[in-house]
């Protein structure tokens, strides 16, 4: 079958340590013919199909396995014919429309806004939580499970993997056998590991083996930044997530990650959160400050390094983007189905001034690339 999920990625064996920080190899994967939603939705009518990077799904099963064997670690699962809700550790989120579970309901909602494909990803609070076991079983049935939706609905879905990133060792095998799972295009991650910052050199040989076999990397804030100051107004999303964006994006940078890993590609949510809009004053510390200066070159010139997705909620914020870093470094985002995400994240973009070209490689072109679909 010619479809995203069915057609086996095409990676090389890669033979060394788990640490080695070298070697990526290409995949050749087919693409496959889905045809290009109507101008109803404001979608484009070119032949690149709408690509949205960032929406996230709760599989049954996985939510099961939050409310069944994560009792005893503080987890909770409870849902109705309209809602459902979780907690955990490191935290919960709920009331939750069960659009975020029921496929049928993600399709239509697809369909409605012009979505030709949706890259799955798991949300907050990712599976940083419960012990070793526990944490790499949340992951693997996470991935099984959405593996599973894409080769249900081949033409629709790819899989961003997640990662047990409590144990490098289990990551790694996680990583290795996930990758060849139908449909896994990308692995995702928090902007940060139970508080460990992403260059924390227990996270290097993950990073490697990322790198080693070729797959993007997309971030997502959890646990972020401010605290009981954050607690009012929902502070702790319209700032929070933003700010750990930034944060996340500067210990790649300064941290060393990106020099370490010239090969590996990351992209940020909600259109890089702070950091893009703060670089300058990051270059200004380069220059004088001693803790930055391991940097051969100064912060902004890693901008680049990154895609950005278009979950920003302003057009001025993406306008600078385009400008300031590359109209091939944005992709699609919608936060599929958050209320702080879009409903029509294609017609988004007709609040920017793009040409044809422009709008094609936002829409899909830039995230089928990166994908490789």
């Amino acid at each position: 079958m010619n479809c995203l999920c069915c057609i086996s990625p095409g990676r090389r064996r890669v033979l060394g340590a788990l640490t080695a920080l070298a070697g990526t190899f290409a995949a050749g994967r087919a693409a496959s013919a889905i045809e290009p939603k109507n101008a109803t939705t404001g979608a484009t009518t070119s032949n690149v199909r709408s690509i949205d990077i960032h929406a996230h799904y709760y599989p049954e099963s996985y939510c099961d396995l939050v409310g069944g064997e994560g009792k005893q670690f503080g987890g909770s699962f409870a849902c109705d014919d309209r809602s459902f809700t979780f907690k955990t550790p490191a935290g919960g989120l709920g009331p939750l429309p069960m659009k975020f579970i029921n496929v049928d309901e993600r399709l239509r909602d697809m369909d409605a806004s012009g979505v030709d494909v949706q890259a799955l990803s798991l949300s907050v609070p990712m599976a940083y939580w419960g012990d070793r076991k526990f944490n790499a079983k949340l992951a693997r049935e996470w991935n099984t499970a959405a593996s599973r939706a894409c080769q249900q609905h081949p033409t629709r879905f790819v899989v961003l993997a997640t990662l047990p990133m409590l144990n490098a060792t289990d990551a790694i095998d996680e990583l290795d056998r996930a990758s060849q799972l139908p449909g896994v295009r990308g692995v995702y991650m928090g902007t940060n590991i139970n508080n460990l910052d992403l260059d924390d050199p227990r996270f290097s040989p993950i990073f490697a083996r990322v790198e080693q076999l070729n797959l993007p990397v997309f971030l997502h804030p959890q646990q972020t930044v401010g605290g009981s100051r954050l607690g009012d107004f929902y502070l702790s999303n319209l700032l929070g997530n933003p700010f750990d964006t930034a944060i996340a994006g500067s210990h790649l940078i300064l941290g060393g990650v990106l020099d370490r890993h010239p090969n590996l590609h990351v992209t940020l949510p909600h259109a890089g959160g702070a950091l893009p809009i703060l670089i300058g004053r990051m270059d200004a510390g380069w220059t004088v400050r001693p803790e930055t200066r391991r940097l051969a070159q100064k912060p902004s010139s890693y901008l680049r390094r990154f895609s950005y997705d278009t979950v920003s909620h302003s057009i001025p914020v993406l306008d600078y983007l385009i400008q300031n870093v590359g109209v091939d470094r944005l992709v699609l985002g919608s936060d599929y189905c958050f209320d702080m995400g879009y409903e029509q994240p294609v017609r988004f973009l007709n609040g920017l001034d793009l040409s044809a070209n422009q709008r094609s490689m936002i829409a899909g072109g830039n995230a089928s690339k990166l994908l490789r679909i």
